[in-house]
């Protein structure tokens, strides 16, 4: 929404920030999520809790995943285009699984498909 001080952002961040503080505490190694979520998300969660721990690195190392696509879309509940580990399972073995994953760097989008996965089967 439009601000006096620029666009606003929901204020979905302080939830995370409390939650994570309350499990956590005042310090945290590391926090994961998403390539969506470096910015404005866990910059916000960093902000927050610098505030109010009165710090300067709340969280020492940041991991951001990148995202599973099916047909060339992220998956995503909402869309209606996802798998669970059980139908991938009724479909291919945990190694070959597996090795789709290991042909993919953490922080690049990976896809989900039968060419991927006959790639990983492949390699097996």
């Amino acid at each position: 929404w439009e601000s006096p001080w620029g666009p606003g952002r929901p204020g979905w961040h302080i939830e995370c920030s409390a939650m994570a503080s309350q499990v956590l505490g005042s310090a945290v190694d590391i926090n994961a999520g998403g390539a969506d979520l470096r910015f404005p998300h866990h910059e916000n969660q960093m902000a927050q809790c610098e505030a109010h721990y009165d710090c300067t690195s709340w969280v020492n190392y940041f991991l951001h995943s990148g995202h599973l696509s099916i047909d060339g879309r992220k998956m995503s509940k909402s869309l209606k285009n996802f798998i669970t580990v059980g139908e991938a399972l009724d479909s291919y073995s945990p190694t070959q699984i597996r090795f789709l994953f290991l042909l993919h760097r953490f922080s690049d989008p990976m896809e989900f498909s039968q060419a991927t996965m006959q790639t990983a089967a492949d390699v097996h």
